[in-house]
């Protein structure tokens, strides 16, 4: 940001209620770090701005691999690698116990070219310096982080360094490839290596378990002139009865493989290529962080810290609605594996399910107590449920759905909105006895449940009773939350609340739109919008990409397309090309900026819910109401499973205030015709 615009920015900030109604916080531009691949990857060329540090994290079924990765002040590579292994548990049980190892560049076996250790070393009793290291390029593709580097003072010997997890098994691997561009031959050396680490048995679960260190191809190579060789080094877990996983050349392939399954359905088409890369790289994080426990399939945040664990909100409420529209198999088992292990939990006294269930399901943690789970996840189920298009999984589903309505029912003050503990920020800002983004979810359940309670063939009387409670609650909303804050007649969040919130936004996203001009002001206001996105509470530099990422969603559902877009664009391009890629983050400063996975689903549900306007309605059926941007022409969503079908879903612009919403499927087309704004219901 340049210093004009903060000196903007800070002025703004002084601006009486008033006069904030009429600003909008500035968009600041920012100088790309990143820059988008033909094949859809993003690349960071070295040119200057140095030192530059960085971290992602990229997840397999049974390691999740964080990587811190950059270039100090003279261009030298650095990798900081650390391998989190879910379902070896570590004792006592808590959340964060997964078997956790750190391996530095110092850690790895010594490389030697002609004789000289790549890092300084004394070797031979001789002590050498660093030899001469240039990182040239970073990339971030096919979910590989891609490192490469010229080495030697006439930097004839390239170094390709590429890191990805397993996709099935307990190792990261990280490859070492050496191509000599000189006209003589080269003396390359990888020493082997064999370490390995054991936890106490007595912090161990059920078995001793150990992490090795382990390398392959290793050995001596004289590389000739324009020859390449490459060089492996595993970082695994093993225990008894579930033996060491060794080094296979096969494993980048299977990584790609996956990544390319993944990227393969629900693709965003637009005329915005920065968009279509940031909703693509999103999908990936969204469906990459799910690991097989002893539990079954269990989708996790990750971050360092959480693992073979679910949370009502993450995923029941996040991304669970998102793999109903993806289709990817291992995605939906996890959705109902969560749903069933939250379902455990239903008793007779309706005491309250558990925030989250841990350590591969033996677990729990509720140290939040009622945050408004049940409203989490009645919510995310029904949604589920419906888009899923699957008879017998919303069988399944049902009771947890139903029993939740009826706690939540019972949980309604003499105001008639929904009384919990806290919320989804666990007491890190104030939410009252009663928040609004539990009564929100809890009426966006009881829709859901009228609709797919009708799918089911569930008695008219039940259908009935969730019809008036879903009037009721929404009366209840604007009575209780409608408040003029700050100067923007918008939702207090809850009883005594005068300062701007940023889950204001909640309200357009179950389509509740009568506040919805002076919230879209206040959303965009200087008082909320910073460069990060919304600030979780006014004036404070805490910000949760999530509470952005709904109301980016909401703004696009409630009309304001313009708007919603140039926010969403500001926003993606600073995640995927900016100082800190490529996905969607948690929050700051809490966890640095953790590449969390259900931030990520969340992102993508502002297309399909937002720009897209799908609303489930029924196995079969959704409402459609697209915002197709004035300068699109169309844009389209390909490869959809959803509804128990698979097709493509396009908008185009078919005169003025007119659209067309085209759906394809097995190559026969059905026509909507629509005015700008409205919504078809569609049926397939």
């Amino acid at each position: 940001m340049t210093n004009i615009q903060t000196v903007k920015l800070l002025a703004l900030a002084f601006l009486s209620p008033l006069s904030l109604l009429a600003q909008t916080a500035p968009v600041a531009e920012q100088e790309d770090r990143w820059t988008i691949r033909p094949d859809g990857g993003i690349h960071w060329k070295v040119e200057g701005r140095l030192p530059h540090m960085d971290h992602i994290e990229m997840s397999g079924e049974k390691v999740s691999l964080w990587v811190r990765y950059g270039a100090d002040a003279e261009g030298r590579p650095s990798v900081d690698r650390t391998m989190v292994f879910p379902a070896f548990r570590l004792l006592p049980v808590r959340t964060i116990a997964s078997m956790t190892y750190n391996v530095t560049d110092n850690d790895l076996p010594r490389f030697l070219i002609n004789d000289k250790p790549l890092r300084a070393a004394v070797y031979n009793a001789t002590v050498f310096e660093a030899m001469p290291e240039q990182a040239t390029d970073f990339d971030h593709t096919n979910g590989v982080l891609t490192i490469n580097s010229r080495i030697g003072k006439d930097k004839n010997l390239l170094l390709r360094r590429r890191l990805y997890p397993s996709t099935d098994k307990a190792i990261a691997i990280e490859e070492f490839t050496f191509t000599n561009t000189s006209a003589q031959p080269v003396k390359l050396e990888m020493e082997f290596l064999r370490r390995e680490v054991k936890p106490a048995k007595e912090r161990s679960t059920p078995a001793q378990h150990s992490f090795v260190v382990t390398t392959m191809n290793e050995g001596v190579v004289n590389l000739q002139p324009d020859a390449t060789i490459s060089f492996y080094v595993g970082f695994a877990a093993a225990s008894q009865g579930r033996p060491e996983a060794s080094i296979s050349a096969n494993e980048f392939q299977n990584r790609v493989n996956r990544v390319q399954d993944i990227k393969s359905k629900l693709v965003l088409e637009t005329p915005d290529n920065l968009l279509n890369t940031a909703f693509a790289f999103a999908k990936l994080r969204g469906t990459e962080s799910i690991f097989l426990t002893k539990g079954g399939y269990m989708h996790g945040p990750g971050g360092l810290r959480y693992y073979a664990a679910i949370w009502a909100n993450d995923q029941a409420e996040y991304n669970n609605p998102f793999f109903a529209f993806l289709g990817d198999d291992i995605g939906n088992k996890s959705a109902m594996n969560s749903y069933r292990m939250f379902a455990a939990y239903m008793n007779p006294e309706y005491k309250p399910i558990p925030s989250s269930i841990i350590a591969e399901g033996d677990a729990v943690w509720q140290g939040a107590k009622d945050r408004g789970d049940m409203a989490m996840i009645a919510y995310g189920a029904g949604r589920y449920a419906l888009a899923n298009g699957n008879a017998d999984s919303a069988s399944v589903l049902w009771p947890l759905i139903e029993w939740s309505l009826e706690y939540l029912h019972r949980k309604l003050n003499a105001d008639g909105v929904v009384s919990s503990n806290s919320d989804e920020l666990e007491g890190r800002f104030p939410a009252g006895s009663a928040n609004l983004h539990t009564s929100i979810l809890y009426y966006d359940a009881l829709r859901s449940a009228g609709m797919l309670g009708k799918s089911l063939g569930l008695p008219a009387a039940q259908l009935k009773t969730y019809a008036g409670r879903e009037k009721d609650i929404r009366k209840n909303i604007e009575k209780y939350f409608g408040a003029t804050v700050e100067g923007f007649q918008t939702y207090r969040y809850y009883a005594g609340n005068d300062t701007l919130r940023a889950w204001i936004c909640g309200p357009l996203t179950v389509d509740i739109f009568n506040r919805k001009q002076g919230t879209i002001d206040a959303l965009f206001s200087p008082r909320l919008w910073t460069e990060d996105g919304l600030a979780s509470l006014a004036g404070n530099k805490t910000f949760w990409d999530r509470s952005t990422l709904y109301a980016l969603r909401g703004v696009f559902a409630a009309g304001e397309t313009q708007k919603a877009l140039d926010f969403l664009k500001y926003y993606s391009r600073r995640r995927l090309l900016g100082e800190h890629v490529p996905y969607p983050v948690e929050a700051y400063p809490e966890g640095n900026q953790r590449h969390l996975s259900a931030e990520s689903g969340l992102y993508c549900r502002i297309f399909t819910e937002g720009v897209f306007g799908m609303r489930p309605t029924g196995f079969n059926s959704f409402d459609c109401s697209p915002r197709l941007p004035k300068d699109w022409n169309e844009m389209a969503l390909k490869n959809i499973h959803s509804f128990g079908h698979v097709f493509d879903l396009k908008v185009a612009r078919v005169g003025p205030g007119k659209l067309q919403v085209i759906i394809t499927e097995n190559g026969k087309e059905k026509k909507y015709n629509v005015k700008d704004g409205a919504t078809v219901a569609v049926k397939l």
